[in-house]
């Protein structure tokens, strides 16, 4: 799996020649500027919950590319009111195989709205299966949960857990090495931190609180390609 940085918690994941790309908000986010949303590609696009820094540039990518939408089914519907019709309704506990693998919907204890106010559906996360033995965990937006604990009785060789650290409106780097334990995942990577005064976090303490547990915590530069 080969997985670019795009800023807050929007990345893409490549599996299999496909792109898929979670979570955007890059066009509203100043420490994304070197990002240009017109180059991106994607083929399939998956959304955690309604959140505006999640959702920003669905629409203008989603339309662009014809890429597939997948998220819950009030956000999904709610998408299609705006013009998109390539989307796949799923939601907590739901898998799908699609053409690059299956997509597992996890529990996240988060809230969701759309930008206008709506409801948004369950927040999710999900777990990406590209059926040759690689599996990626993305928490989306959540606070440390229990049911967390329920991936590795389905998932027990994780690749990696992308796990938000900001604090605040998520877990923070304490809870988040709590989750990647539970998860029983040896590689994190960081989102959901630094955007705004509200997220920002000293990385020197996250990576070294990551450590006492044996697990690497990865914290790219936006823009940067690393594979997993």
């Amino acid at each position: 799996m080969e997985f670019t940085y795009y800023g807050h918690s929007c990345f893409n994941l490549k599996i299999n020649g496909l792109n898929l790309l979670f979570d955007p908000f890059i066009t509203p986010n100043e420490l994304a500027k070197s990002i240009n949303v017109k180059e991106i590609q994607a083929d399939f696009i998956l959304v955690s919950h309604g959140h505006e820094d999640h959702v920003a540039d669905v629409e203008d990518i989603a339309k662009r590319t014809r890429a597939k939408l997948i998220g819950s089914w009030e956000l999904t519907n709610w998408f299609a009111e705006s013009g998109i019709k390539n989307y796949h309704p799923m939601n907590t506990g739901g898998k799908w195989s699609f053409d690059f693998g299956t997509v597992k919907c996890t529990a996240a204890q988060h809230s969701s709205s759309m930008p206008d106010g709506t409801y948004g559906g369950n927040p999710m996360g999900f777990i990406i299966d590209d059926n040759r033995g690689n599996t990626l965990y993305y928490s989306g937006d959540t606070a440390l949960t229990l049911d967390m604990q329920l991936i590795p009785l389905s998932y027990p060789k994780l690749n990696c857990a992308v796990l938000p650290i900001g604090d605040n409106f998520t877990m923070g780097f304490e809870d988040a090495a709590i989750a990647a334990e539970y998860c029983k995942v040896k590689t994190v990577i960081g989102v959901h931190y630094d955007t705004f005064g509200f997220i920002k976090i000293d990385h020197n303490k996250a990576i070294e609180t990551f450590a006492a547990k044996g697990i690497k915590l990865i914290l790219p530069s936006i823009g940067e390609t690393i594979e997993i």
